[in-house]
């Protein structure tokens, strides 16, 4: 015990972040993978669920509720309400391994040279491993020292800027992102809706291109040419899925522009116009109430 404690005090402490919403199922498991940081900072869109209690059971969580306005905007304002130096993301179907934690661990007890990290992700598709598709290269930056990264203003599938470099870990976290059809068919909807908001921000058009090519094409790309065929039935469905979701996006952004010249403007979601919650200045407070 004594030992070990030590070792927890040769490297700086460690926030941990998790996102949640309606996550029973996985937030468990996520914090406990997360227990050996110094504190997990969970912040929660007011799910229905049993997610606020098992979050709340963990005693080094630190529970926030607050409107979901899209993934970046979430984690930008997690980050601010963490108390230590480095800082590491994971979303609720995600789990640190031992193997990540004691890479981790070593690095930043040896006084890093860099200020972020990227965390390789292995994904799984119904308890199997995506080999290939393109996914067998997912990586994000999720360690990071406190002020030193930021997520840019996007609705959906933003990437962390920071201040120089961000090496890559060798140990991987695990991404278990789809479990059943009934938890990630709406997700896949919901991402599309939201894909094609930022595109109706951003003033993006959508035609026979965007609807018919891009799908075909992405399906084409993951499956074809990045080898997703290797992974049989699996890989197969994975892939038109993620196809699927493409064409959700540009044909509901299609079908807005149609309306739109019909003088009917879409309903979209809540965007995050806090200036703050985009700035890269270090701050410590946060607009909602500690739960814990």
């Amino acid at each position: 015990m004594e030992a070990g404690e030590a070792r927890t005090h040769e490297r700086p402490r460690i926030s941990a972040v998790v996102t949640t919403f309606n996550e029973e199922h996985n937030v468990g498991e996520c914090i406990a993978s997360l227990e050996w940081c110094d504190e997990i900072v969970v912040v929660d869109s007011f799910s229905t669920d049993r997610t606020p209690d098992i979050a709340r059971s963990c005693e080094k969580v630190r529970f926030f509720q607050r409107p979901y306005r899209g993934s970046a905007s979430q984690k930008n304002w997690a980050m601010d309400q963490t108390r230590f130096e480095w800082i590491l993301i994971f979303d609720a179907d995600e789990r640190c391994t031992p193997a990540l934690q004691a890479e981790i661990t070593s690095l930043l007890a040896a006084s890093p040279p860099a200020l972020a990290y990227v965390i390789k992700r292995r994904a799984y598709f119904m308890d199997r491993v995506i080999r290939y598709s393109g996914w067998q290269h997912d990586r994000v930056v999720r360690l990071v020292k406190r002020g030193a990264g930021r997520y840019p203003n996007k609705r959906v599938h933003a990437d962390m800027q920071t201040m120089g470099p961000a090496p890559v870990l060798k140990s991987p976290m695990l991404h278990y992102m789809v479990e059943s059809f009934d938890q990630y068919l709406p997700r896949i909807v919901k991402y599309g809706f939201w894909g094609a908001a930022q595109g109706w921000k951003t003033d993006r058009g959508s035609g026979f291109k965007e609807v018919f090519g891009r799908p075909l094409w992405r399906f084409a790309r993951m499956y074809i040419l990045q080898f997703g065929f290797l992974d049989g039935m699996a890989g197969l469905v994975f892939c038109m899925l993620q196809a699927f979701g493409t064409y959700l996006k540009w044909a509901i952004l299609w079908e807005w522009r149609a309306n739109a010249a019909r003088g009917r403007t879409p309903k979209l979601p809540e965007f995050d116009d806090d200036e703050s919650v985009w700035a890269w200045e270090e701050r410590r407070d946060g607009g909602a109430t500690d739960k814990a």
